[in-house]
């Protein structure tokens, strides 16, 4: 999560489509293409070689590809996700992933559902996954069975109800690791097992301003071990990290946050080195 991020995918928003069925608050298209563009900018002034995808027609949630597929170190799995309006997201970015050169080396099946918002991953071998409302059992099970011949080990952080099923909290909601050694957390949602995973891995944390938490302060995007990317709405929790020894650079996120996503949410990473 924090080693030099070399290649990204990134999709460019749809201006256009419903919105409200996808949970968002209404934004307005030009501004949120120009968002997304300093967002990719910023990126590449950073260093990072970025690939950028046009989001389908009306798949106004493609634009955070962290989601529908997660790569590792063998090639990329597609999901399938819970949220009906997203549903066909992991087959277009799968396809897209491998136009970038990435393989698909497994797909989950059946009734089983993943969000890549719930997995992070803690070191080389460890991928934490939470399940809650979008991350189900069969999805633990079957990326167990997945990533065990790669050598990683699945380790399983329920979350909490808190505003319920309509309401989109992952496990990187709450946890954004920032170098080797430091994570930022919201402590009030955190799952125990992960405050214990990363404790056992000699992690120390920072906490996002509580007031924060709803404007993507927890969500910090790694570019290389002490340098992160954020929005510009958690002004607070910058000054945390920068505390803490962090070099920061926040992009405007007025219109891309009414998605309740944030940059990590925005990238699909394919390398990190």
């Amino acid at each position: 999560m924090t080693a030099d991020l070399r290649r990204v995918l990134v999709v460019r928003p749809s201006a256009t489509g419903d919105f409200a069925a996808a949970g968002w608050r209404q934004p307005q298209g030009a501004a949120l293409l120009r968002e997304h563009d300093g967002f990719v900018a910023l990126l590449d002034r950073l260093g990072v070689d970025v690939t950028v995808a046009a989001a389908p027609d009306g798949l106004v949630d493609a634009c955070y590809p962290y989601d529908p597929v997660f790569v590792t170190g063998a090639g990329a799995v597609e999901l399938q996700m819970a949220k009906p309006v997203r549903r066909h997201e992991p087959s277009f970015l799968a396809a897209e992933v491998e136009k970038a050169g990435v393989p698909v080396v497994g797909r989950l099946v059946g009734d089983a559902r993943a969000d890549g918002g719930d997995m992070c991953w803690l070191d080389e071998t460890t991928l934490a996954v939470g399940r809650g409302y979008r991350t189900n059992a069969p999805a633990h099970a079957q990326l167990a069975e997945i990533l065990g011949p790669q050598g990683v080990v699945v380790e399983r952080a329920d979350l909490p109800h808190h505003l319920g099923a309509a309401y989109v909290l992952h496990l990187m909601s709450v946890v954004s690791p920032v170098t080797a050694d430091l994570a930022v957390v919201f402590e009030p949602l955190a799952p125990v097992p992960l405050l214990e995973l990363l404790a056992e891995r000699g992690y120390r944390t920072v906490t996002c301003d509580p007031a924060e938490f709803d404007a993507q302060g927890c969500n910090v995007l790694a570019v290389r071990p002490g340098v992160v990317v954020m929005a510009d709405s958690a002004p607070r929790t910058r000054s945390i990290l920068e505390r803490a020894g962090m070099e920061v650079h926040a992009y405007p996120a007025t219109e891309l946050n009414k998605g309740d996503g944030g940059p990590t949410c925005l990238t699909r990473p394919l390398l990190r080195r």
